[in-house]
């Protein structure tokens, strides 16, 4: 198939475009900024932009692109309706006149989290998956996420363009926007018990989705690392989660103790992958195991760690 990609240019586009045409599929890139794998400069907020990628024969779409939440800071909430909310009507809206039978949106665990699960304050681990509810995202990148996914819903609804939804838990490479404690490498490294997956991981589930697309209509799934635990240990994780931890890896403690790292004393929230794995067919390849494999073997970290990361689109800004 032909597909376009927006966000080519973005942390997550530059894994996918490989793997796209790798599994035998030619790719458009759509993004603000320049890249490898970027053909058209254009914002998914301009309607003429998209048009003219579809004029290159578009036969199914990615939508990767979107403002994030650390653009919080850099860009007004208008700027996150044109591009998250408009910009994805406009694909939809293409995608239907063109004919297509599948549309893959990347969405975000975030739009989940409204304050109160954010602040943590009850007794257990809030567990997390697709029936949770009701949705009350705490910031506009959040509302915006929500509110394109509700346009999927609706395009699959009254069009029969088969929408998958990827709500994608943490990928990013650079140091987290408001936590600086443990360490950027230590804080990745335990939210792969909880709340984190790796790019190619997520770059992977969207080849399947895309595959997958027309047999499941629309479908929402969220995508985070495999966690360890059972809703049963909730109380004890937000209690005491070194000790769940170590009770599931034993040597956990010992391994980070070597690395100067320190284990999360509480978790708050812990997203549940089964439903990917169950009726997507999709199950991530990395996770807090393989983190420890790495840590007994002395190997670098099987994910991405760069603090001084900056997304293109700040690049051609600055």
């Amino acid at each position: 198939m032909h597909i376009l990609l927006t966000g080519s240019s973005g942390w997550l586009g530059r894994f996918l475009a490989p793997r796209l045409r790798a599994a035998g599929h030619k790719v458009t890139g759509l993004d603000v900024a320049p890249g490898p794998d970027t053909d058209i400069l254009g914002s998914v907020g301009d309607r003429n932009a998209v048009d003219r990628a579809f004029e290159q024969g578009i036969e199914a779409v990615i939508h990767a692109g979107a403002l994030h939440k650390p653009d919080i800071v850099r860009y007004p909430p208008q700027a996150f309706i044109d591009i998250n909310v408009t910009g994805t009507l406009n694909l939809l809206a293409a995608a239907k006149a063109a004919g297509h039978d599948r549309f893959v949106f990347t969405s975000t665990t975030s739009l989940m989290v409204s304050q109160t699960i954010r602040d943590e304050s009850g007794e257990a681990a809030i567990w997390l998956d697709e029936a949770s509810g009701p949705l009350v995202p705490r910031n506009i990148y959040g509302v915006t996420k929500l509110a394109a996914e509700g346009l999927c819903r609706l395009y699959a609804a009254e069009h029969g363009l088969s929408c998958v939804v990827l709500r994608t838990a943490r990928f990013f490479p650079e140091d987290d926007d408001t936590h600086r404690m443990p360490s950027g490498e230590n804080l990745k490294a335990n939210e792969f018990l909880n709340r984190r997956l790796t790019v190619e991981d997520a770059a992977d589930a969207h080849i399947v989705a895309l595959e997958r697309a027309p047999a499941l209509g629309f479908e929402t799934f969220i995508l985070s690392a495999p966690t360890p635990f059972d809703r049963a240990d909730a109380s004890e994780l937000k209690r005491d989660a070194s000790a769940v931890i170590a009770r599931y890896f034993p040597d956990a403690p010992m391994l980070y103790a070597k690395r100067g790292w320190t284990l999360p004393a509480s978790l708050g929230r812990v997203y549940d992958w089964r439903h990917a794995e169950r009726r997507l067919g999709f199950r991530c390849s990395t996770g807090f195991a393989e983190v420890l494999n790495a840590l007994r073997e002395g190997r670098a970290m099987p994910f991405a760690h760069d603090p001084s990361y900056l997304s293109p689109k700040e690049q051609i800004a600055t």
